[in-house]
């Protein structure tokens, strides 16, 4: 019998589903197998599937449905030597991403630039958490708070404590009944420890907090969906060390939306905004109008998106190489064989 169901939960090699009639663990076919490209063609936790519901729990995943919103990132096979680069599905059909960070070491204005960048891309709203708020003054909490406003006065963001539960009921009446909710960011930032938090017990484990660096060691290993009493859904994520960019140039212009205001008053058409005369952006930067760290940063995740989309572009020519020589190659078999 084939039914639709979401994947939770996301293993190697298999994946637990849920629908109406119950959770199922399930495999892929070997024909997805055989026909898939890259691992952009797998299941991921968030996608809505068609499964043939087998005995025992048992499922076979036949079909992914169309995804809504996707967040992706370039990141490294690290379980092979030398491993490649490759395209990362983190989450889809996500209605908002919290990228939460920790107010002590892990706080960084740039990467959180990185997560929105690849949530918009996606078509997923970004929304900061600050946490850990207990682990610094208010003096000091005001700082940052001021300086998330300043550089992100469009972005929604949420202060939290697990230690003090400040924040945490404006965290849940943020989530609403039947949205899709991704936590996103580094390793020990509390994520899961949140996500315990709003769903009333411990369901997720976690290591207790280092009382000199305040930090929480990350336990998660595997990206799973839980579901709150409210009716929101949550997916948690192991902590990320790097976030690389994909082909995420859209998400990137979306963010960047006062720099794209300037360039459309460039000198030149294809201005880079790195060295032109008559550049806008350059000029912005130089009499303070637009932030130095958002400009840098905004040439940073450019130069990546670059690099990404050329190595893409030289790995299909390989691939079109790759097809001729086999197509010759056949043709020469032919011919031996007459």
């Amino acid at each position: 019998m084939k039914n639709k169901a979401r994947v939770t939960t996301e293993y190697k090699g298999a994946y637990k589903v849920k629908n109406e009639h119950g959770e199922f663990l399930a495999k892929v076919t070997g024909k997805r197998i055989f026909d898939a490209l890259s691992r952009e063609d797998y299941p991921a936790v968030g996608d809505w599937v068609i499964i043939e519901e087998l005995p025992e729990q048992q499922a076979v995943i036949k079909k992914i449905l169309p995804r809504k919103t996707v967040i992706k990132r370039m990141h490294k096979d690290r379980s092979r030597i030398g491993g490649k680069n490759e395209t990362q599905i983190i989450a889809t059909n996500i209605d908002v991403a919290f990228v939460v960070e920790s107010v002590d070491r892990d706080f960084n204005l740039n990467r959180f630039e990185r997560y929105f960048a690849i949530a918009k891309d996606g078509g997923v709203k970004p929304t900061i958490i600050l946490n850990k708020i207990d682990l610094i003054s208010k003096e000091e909490l005001d700082i940052k708070l001021a300086q998330v406003k300043n550089r992100f006065n469009d972005v929604d963001f949420i202060p939290t404590s697990i230690i003090t539960d400040e924040g945490l009921s404006e965290l849940k009446m943020y989530m609403k009944k039947g949205k899709t909710y991704c936590f996103l960011g580094s390793s020990g930032v509390g994520k899961s420890s949140l996500i315990n938090k709003l769903l009333g017990e411990n369901i997720i484990k976690t290591e207790n907090i280092s009382i000199s660096t305040g930090k929480g060691k990350h336990t998660t290993t595997s990206r799973e969906m839980y579901f709150l009493e409210n009716g929101a859904i949550v997916v948690d994520n192991p902590g990320m060390r790097e976030v690389g960019m994909t082909d995420t140039g859209l998400g990137i212009d979306n963010l960047f939306d006062e720099i794209m205001i300037l360039a459309k008053n460039c000198k030149y058409v294809d201005c880079i905004h790195i060295h032109e005369p008559g550049c806008k952006v350059l000029s912005a930067v130089k009499s303070g109008e637009l932030d130095k760290d958002k400009y840098l940063n905004y040439v940073s995740l450019k130069r990546e998106v670059e690099h990404y989309e050329m190595t893409k572009l030289e790995k299909r020519e390989k691939d079109k190489q790759f097809g001729k020589f086999v197509k010759n190659a056949k043709k020469e078999l032919k011919k031996y064989k007459h």
